[in-house]
């Protein structure tokens, strides 16, 4: 049974186990992954015990923590992303519905810290994005790729890789109410620089690239 079906009793009240993780994500979003138990079972009006008691220590919290957040960012990316827009742009876009924010605020959390859900995660944008510039290379909006996996791999890391060194938290406080309003205003900063450099390249002429795909035949194969 997924964490979505689990959420709620007959009288849509939430669960026990499901208030401890909503509780458990907004207290780790906020303090970080290390957060103390004791907090959380505070936030959730528990005592430290039953939380033991549902699952089993505090990595399995986190571990059930980072289903419900996968849950929750896959069931959502497709209301309010639009192609091409890209990881950064989802969480910006999620992190203004407030129910939302603690769920990006924890997403950062996971990325600072790593571990599967880190993996997953970069994998599920990387893999979003391939499906949007394929979609942009046969409207003919960019220009195909010779590897389109590992250009839409680097572009997503590259992507999330400057959102968290810029994130106002690093291992402090991180204000969730203030978080959507700070997202908004890193997108819009970034937004010109970025297409700049999407539309209107670096170097002005091909050699370095020419020489590397030289080097490297094999890579130089288009996708089809």
């Amino acid at each position: 049974m997924s964490s979505t079906e689990a959420d709620s009793t007959s009288d849509g009240k939430l669960t026990t186990r499901a208030r401890i993780i909503h509780a458990a994500v907004r207290r780790f979003a906020a303090d970080g992954l290390g957060a103390p138990l004791r907090a959380v079972a505070t936030d959730a009006g528990v005592s430290p015990g039953l939380i033991i008691h549902h699952f089993g220590s505090g990595e399995g919290l986190r571990e059930a923590c980072d289903r419900h957040v996968l849950e929750a960012t896959a069931r959502s990316k497709e209301s309010v992303l639009s192609p091409g827009a890209g990881a950064a742009a989802m969480l910006s876009q999620l992190a203004q519905i407030e129910e939302y924010a603690p769920v990006i605020g924890y997403v950062l959390r996971r990325l600072q810290t790593g571990g599967p859900l880190t993996r997953r995660l970069v994998d599920a944008f990387a893999a979003d994005a391939v499906d949007y510039l394929r979609r942009g290379e046969k409207a003919g909006t960019v220009r195909p790729s010779r590897d389109r996996e590992a250009r839409a791999r680097v572009l997503t890391e590259q992507a999330l890789g400057a959102l968290l060194l810029q994130l106002p938290a690093q291992q402090e406080h991180l204000d969730l109410d203030e978080l959507p309003r700070w997202l908004d205003d890193y997108a819009e900063r970034i937004i010109g620089p970025v297409l700049e450099y999407y539309t209107e390249p670096i170097l002005t002429d091909p050699t370095l690239l020419d020489a590397y795909l030289a080097a490297r035949p094999r890579s130089n194969q288009e996708t089809p």
